[in-house]
């Protein structure tokens, strides 16, 4: 038998040469694929193996892009990739003409075609197209990732989205699932009489909300405007003049932190509802959530990142119940911010910049609570500190009629009782304001009065809910990162963007070749100023040493820790199948969302050690040295050809 030996692979850039030179050859014989300006379809390849009966010995025509080639001399077969799916193609020279043959011998995988021919099955059964004609349609310049390695790197998914859904059909599922999410969540609303609106996204001021806006300026007007952090108030205003049920899905930007959970643009639902309160809403809550899953899913079971959701029990717990549950601590024994203060500093709870019992309580629950809440929970009742929109209790006007809905240890949705009292209203924007003012003296944070002055006109008794449809999609798609179902997430700048756009400034910066395969090229690196900590001089004995047990391990999510500058928390792979945490001190030098899915080195066998309230199993392995009198750091990221829970020696 003879010795199979592999085609030796043609370097990228080569690649591109070469698909270039066969457009120009194209082009030179009258066939320039994009002059084509339309191509008439009778058929997707989906639509052709659900009817085979009816079309099998029938014409049809259908285009897509070419995924593969193989077969040679006069007989090719290929696979077809269209919107709905992939089909076989059969092409022999016999039932084309020959020079239209010739020509399709020459087109790359990527390039997109029109194919017309006849249905039939093939020998082994497979359901096929037996092409008679074949139209190029337009030429890919660039080669798409080769095949047994594909598009995996992360990052690269994220910023060529684009090549992403043409090579991981999963992807597009997952984008499929959240056009369908949003038609059943409108479908939902609608069906509840809601009217769908829409609101400005610029906005003549920053309100005093906590959020941090992005500023832009209007040149005609010659004013100062921001991009919308909520929809909230201009909706309320729609009911103070009559419109009873009202929502918009918006887009919502924060110029904030990124991590798996948070992006600086993302999509909200925002609803409001005359004459019911947010025992109403969370009646609504619950009801919604189980319609789409059941719709979207099938089920109301839902497998994420290796848990089983259960959306058809959702517990309810007041925020002081809930915090005496887990933490032991009984917020309604405490008098007064003094005693919260004392009980905060037993149980090492951050105080919070205005250190209340209302504040503290919130710490509380952030530090014992959420991370508990994995399956559906409402908790209700907030304090007023941190509740500035919210009715308060009639019967503890310490507290409001707020909740937040929370699964897999996050926040899903927010919702009030709708403060309709002008006078309270005005006073607490004016404290917010304050406050924020007195925390950062440059805040441009103002009082909406023109919402004072609607809700002077009458507010009725209101119900209010806002919830992310991103954190949603990602339950029902089990998806693990906010940038796993956005088409185009926030990315930050490749060095080559950086210095196109110094370019564009008239800084000093090499242009980028137009229209190249990507290179990467690595500036040198200076080590001049490097300072080298001192080896030990103490030897270690291989007993001691073999006792710590590095594994390789997978980055699943990152995160920032809530109340920590300093802190990520990592959801890590390490191939025993039950995920591991490990919080590590390296916020100053990565963003969460540059680390998920690299591949890691952690010693597994530590002891936990609990920081900020989490349970940290482990230590991931980083780099540290002094450079120019300043401290580096870089995490050690390996091979991602190396499998989760391989050991090292």
């Amino acid at each position: 038998m003879a010795k199979f030996v592999p085609q030796e692979e043609i370097p990228v850039s080569d690649q591109v040469r070469i698909r270039r030179e066969k457009l120009e050859n194209l082009r030179r014989e009258g066939f320039d694929p994009f002059q084509e300006t339309k191509y008439e379809i009778t058929a997707t390849s989906q639509e052709i193996k659900d009817n085979f009966d009816a079309l099998e010995g029938k014409t049809v025509s259908l285009a897509g892009r070419l995924m593969s080639k193989r077969g040679m001399g006069k007989v090719l077969f290929c696979d077809l990739q269209d919107s709905a799916g992939r089909i076989q193609l059969y092409v022999k020279i016999d039932e084309m003409e020959e020079a239209s043959f010739n020509r399709f011998k020459k087109n790359d995988i990527g390039d997109v075609v029109g194919v017309t021919g006849d249905v039939f099955r093939t020998q082994r059964g497979e359901i096929s197209v037996r092409a008679h004609q074949i139209t190029l349609l337009s030429k890919a310049l660039l080669p798409l990732p080769e095949k047994f390695h594909g598009l995996t790197d992360r990052e690269t998914r994220y910023r060529q989205r684009y090549v992403d859904l043409i090579v991981n059909p999963e992807v597009k599922d997952t984008f499929v699932k959240r056009s369908l999410i949003l038609r059943e969540l409108r479908s939902f609303l609608d069906g509840k009489g809601f009217l769908e609106v829409d609101t400005p996204i610029l906005t003549p001021f920053e309100i005093g909300a906590s959020a941090r806006p992005f500023l832009t300026h209007h040149n005609t007007l010659d004013m100062d405007m921001v991009l919308r952090i909520e929809t909230e108030l201009y909706l309320k205003r729609l009911v103070v003049g009559g419109m009873d049920r009202v929502y918009e899905v918006g887009r919502i930007f924060r110029n904030e932190g990124m991590d798996p959970k948070h992006n600086p643009e993302f999509t909200s639902i925002e609803l409001y509802q005359a004459y019911t309160d947010y025992h109403g809403m969370m009646d609504l809550v619950e009801e919604m959530m189980k319609t789409v899953a059941l719709k979207v899913c099938g089920s109301l079971t839902i497998p994420y990142q290796g848990k089983e959701i259960d959306l058809s029990h959702w517990e309810r717990m007041t925020m002081v119940e809930a915090v005496k549950k887990y933490s032991g601590v009984d917020f309604d024994a405490i008098t007064s911010d003094q005693e919260a203060i004392e009980a905060a500093k037993a149980h090492k709870v951050a105080l919070p910049e205005i250190p209340t019992k209302g504040a503290i309580l919130a710490e509380f629950f952030d530090a014992f609570v959420e991370e508990q809440l994995i399956q559906p929970t409402f908790i209700y009742d907030y304090p007023v500190e941190n509740s500035p929109l919210a009715k308060r209790k009639p019967e503890n006007p310490a507290y409001t009629e707020r909740f937040e809905y929370f699964i897999n240890a996050t926040e899903f949705g927010n919702a009030f009782s709708e403060l309709n009292d002008p006078i309270d209203q005005k006073g607490r924007f004016e404290k917010q304001v304050a406050d924020r003012k007195a925390l950062d003296p440059t805040s441009r944070a103002q009082v909406d009065y023109d919402y004072i002055t609607a809700l002077e006109y009458g507010l009725p008794p209101t119900g209010g809910l806002g919830f992310g449809v991103d954190r949603l999609v990602m339950l029902l798609t089990n998806s693990a990162s906010i940038r796993d179902v956005l088409l185009f997430p926030t990315m930050k700048p490749t060095a080559e963007e950086i210095s196109r756009n110094k370019a564009a400034k008239g800084e000093e910066a090499a242009p980028a070749a137009p229209s190249e395969a990507p290179v990467i090229s690595e500036a040198p690196i200076d080590f001049s100023q490097v300072e080298i900590e001192p080896l030990f001089a103490d030897m270690v004995d291989f007993e001691t040493f073999s006792k710590s047990d590095f594994r390789a391990v997978k980055v699943k999510a990152c995160e920032a820790v809530k109340k920590s500058k300093k802190l990520l928390r990592f959801t890590l792979d390490d191939g025993t199948g039950t995920d591991r945490i490990i919080l590590s001190g390296i916020h100053e030098y990565y963003e969460p969302e540059e680390l998920v899915g690299k591949t890691c080195i952690a010693i597994v066998n530590l002891p936990p050690r609990k920081m900020m309230g989490i349970d940290s199993c482990g230590m991931l392995i980083s780099a540290v040295h002094q450079e120019a009198g300043a401290e580096k750091l870089h995490l050690l990221m390996v091979d991602p050809h190396i499998p989760a829970g391989a050991k090292l020696y």
